[in-house]
């Protein structure tokens, strides 16, 4: 007789990659639960890249208003006001609306939501809560936390969550980390007029990007009053009344009124009971699978970042549809993370896809590089000392166009184009046989005829 089962896949974590799995599985006739503790959405939604976007936005609207002189708009400086509560206000009315949104698509799928923490009692069995639940099949998409170092005074250390929920701004702030979530909460405090240190054990930030943007990037935060400190570390943080002596490997101190540490990430997986099961995990603490989702244990699953994949939504996104179709469909299909497109929203932003300049060299040996930098057209008016870089990167032997790094404006809007462009494997022939959009910053994709070097 046939063991059976409450659901078909129960889904703990109901983050993008979780209620995609769940909407699909459910919509090809399986019987779909989904557990979550915090809130429907996820790290992206809540604490991640649309409050963070958001705030970006709002973080620049200063320099939109002083840019506005060189164009005739008059703002007297004396009368600009901002107003962080409004913000934040603001912001969670977003957050709440879209959580709605996640909740009406999961009932509209069929999908069962239970609120609670999940705990695995077996490889088939769930408790939450009070209540107990068996599936066929479980996946584990809890996603990652954020992870501050064990120094003294760690206590006093804010992680990025907490910054969606400030009650006030300080005046002085000191962001800890040298990835993308410490340079955009970097330009986002000093935006908005905050005394910004960001500081980083390593040479230079952005550490896995390109080496010219990683550079560009450095110089152009800061002439945006960013405090750049690099070989440096924390070594203890104190509280002092209202503000913070945080205390550094150098020798030096600094007096702060906020510390975030943005020092990385780990795999949200305490409390889930995965010790009750064979689910095992790599060196780095993510769940171990293999190419198709499957972890050690034959009815467990797990996908998004608790298993060390690019930590971008929609790598989630399409890992669900992946797995979705060979737990319920024809069993088919394979999780391509080559050429993923990215964007930073530092400010500049970034946007990137393909590899380095240096991971390009060892994987197709010679290149031919095009590299162009200019200040874009808004500025010319304005008066902003800001520049904009671009580079591609071509494999000399097929004339393939195998890269695109750039920094500027608004780049991650161009990023989506270029990224299909390279994915499809268009060659530097065909970016030169295309007409250019006039006047923008997308047209020196398309013109950039000589190259800054081969070899």
């Amino acid at each position: 007789m046939a063991e059976t089962f409450d659901f078909d896949l129960v889904v703990i974590g109901a983050g993008s990659g979780g209620v995609r799995l769940a909407r699909q599985s459910s919509q090809r006739g399986a019987r779909v639960a989904v557990v979550e503790s915090r809130y429907l959405g996820g790290t992206c939604v809540n604490v991640g890249c649309v409050p963070k976007k958001l705030f970006v936005y709002g973080s620049h609207v200063g320099e939109d208003i002083e840019d506005g002189a060189g164009y005739g708009w008059s703002v007297p400086q004396d009368q600009v006001r901002f107003d962080w509560p409004t913000l934040v206000a603001n912001k969670n009315a977003e957050i709440h609306r879209l959580n709605g949104i996640y909740g009406r698509l999961l009932e509209n799928a069929g999908v069962t939501v239970f609120e609670g923490t999940a705990s695995l009692e077996d490889p088939h069995t769930i408790r939450v809560g009070s209540k107990t639940v068996t599936s066929k099949h479980i996946t584990v998409a809890t996603g990652t936390w954020p992870d501050i170092p064990d120094i003294p005074g760690r206590e006093c250390v804010l992680n990025s969550n907490d910054m969606f929920y400030l009650p006030q701004l300080p005046k002085e702030a000191v962001v800890w980390g040298g990835g993308y979530i410490a340079v955009e909460f970097a330009g986002i405090l000093a935006g908005l007029g905050v005394k910004t240190t960001l500081l980083y054990r390593g040479d230079l930030f952005l550490r896995g990007f390109d080496q010219d943007i990683r550079e560009f990037v450095a110089q152009e935060m800061a002439k945006k009053g960013v405090d750049l400190r690099f070989n440096t570390n924390i070594e203890s943080v104190e509280p002092n009344g209202a503000h913070y002596n945080v205390r550094l490997t150098d020798g030096s101190a600094l007096n702060t009124g906020l510390v975030l540490g943005a020092t990385g990430r780990k795999a949200l997986v305490d409390g889930l009971g995965l010790e009750n099961t064979r689910v095992a995990f790599t060196d780095s603490g993510f769940i171990r699978t293999d190419d198709h989702f499957q972890t050690d244990e034959p009815s467990i699953t797990a996908l998004g970042d608790v298993i060390g994949t690019p930590q971008l939504t929609p790598v989630a996104l399409n890992q669900a549809m992946v797995l979705s179709r060979r737990l319920f469909g024809d069993g088919q299909g394979d999780m391509d993370y080559n050429a993923i497109p990215t964007a930073v929203f530092c400010q500049p932003n970034i946007g990137t896809v393909g590899p380095t300049e240096e991971a390009a060299r060892e994987q197709y040996g010679r290149l031919r590089i095009y590299r162009t930098g200019f200040r874009p057209m808004k500025h010319t008016l304005s008066g902003r000392d800001e520049r904009a870089m671009m580079k591609l990167i071509v494999d000399d032997a097929s004339d393939r166009v195998v890269a695109a790094h750039f920094v500027g404006p608004e780049v991650g809007e161009m990023l989506q184009g270029v990224a299909v462009a390279i994915k499809s494997g268009a060659t530097k022939a065909d970016f030169d046989g295309t007409i250019g959009i006039h006047p923008t910053s997308a047209e020196e994709f398309v013109t950039m005829r000589e190259p800054d070097s081969v070899g």
